[in-house]
């Protein structure tokens, strides 16, 4: 069963990878066998996650992509596949929020959301899908969401927005693409701890949040391991369309 899980041979590309889950999910497609293109806008931040994948004993390429941008993400996907060979696996994580409450919130905070989290989104699946029905290798896409596209909370109405408009395209191309042998799903992370939400959740209203979450605690990073690899491999061969959610029990609360 451990080799369904094994991407040694593939290639994979990982958006947002400078940092956070990006950086992490990005290291841990490289553990587990993959080349795997590192893409961002901050090609500092870029560099440091390749160096820790490869001194890791990993394969990485640097590429400086903007996803808002369709000529960027076109010479990303090139990039990669000049030097590492046809991208197989996609993670679609670049993402932004905002925070702001409804009525202070700008038409450009509105617009830097959802251009980041779905059009780019859209713009990555298109650009991979393309590549991998003309090459005619299949592959998988995952599109990493949110628990806020499924439930809502103050502050995050385009962030909650873009990731419910992410699920739906999730869906909506794992039809089309099917045919194509491509696979389309989705991963709703619940809260996790990262060095931008630690402060948060060592606050005041952080700590009334996860009294909320059933399991009273974020995830760490590493517990989204064993799903991203679920969705990413062979292991999950016969799911597509699918969106699964990682969350402590968040969405089955009634808090």
């Amino acid at each position: 069963m451990t080799d369904s899980f094994d991407l040694s041979g593939r290639v994979a590309l990982v958006t947002g990878a400078s940092g956070g889950l990006g950086r992490h999910f990005a290291g841990v497609l490289a553990q587990a066998g993959a080349t795997v293109g590192v893409c961002a806008r901050r090609t500092d931040e870029i560099a440091i996650t390749v160096t820790g994948i490869e001194t890791a004993g990993g394969k990485a390429v640097a590429v400086e992509m903007d996803v808002t941008s369709k000529d960027s993400v076109e010479d990303g996907f090139a990039v990669v596949e000049e030097q590492a060979g046809p991208v197989t696996v996609v993670v679609n994580n670049a993402g932004v929020a905002s925070g702001k409450l409804a009525l202070d919130m700008s038409e450009d905070d509105w617009d830097q959301v959802m251009d980041t989290n779905l059009k780019g989104a859209w713009t990555v699946a298109q650009e991979a899908a393309k590549r991998m029905s003309a090459a005619e290798t299949g592959g998988v896409i995952v599109n990493i969401a949110s628990v806020l596209g499924l439930r809502v909370s103050k502050g995050v109405v385009p962030y909650a927005v873009s990731k419910a408009g992410l699920i739906q395209m999730t869906k909506a191309l794992a039809l089309e693409l099917a045919v194509h042998d491509i696979r389309v799903n989705a991963l709703a992370p619940g809260y996790v701890e990262t060095d931008l939400t630690r402060d948060y959740l060592a606050s005041d209203a952080g700590k009334a949040l996860l009294k909320r979450i059933p399991q009273r605690r974020p995830a760490n990073m590493s517990e989204l391991d064993g799903p991203l690899l679920l969705l990413c491999s062979d292991a999950s061969s016969y799911m597509t369309g699918a969106v699964l959610a990682v969350d402590g029990g968040h969405l089955v609360s009634s808090l």
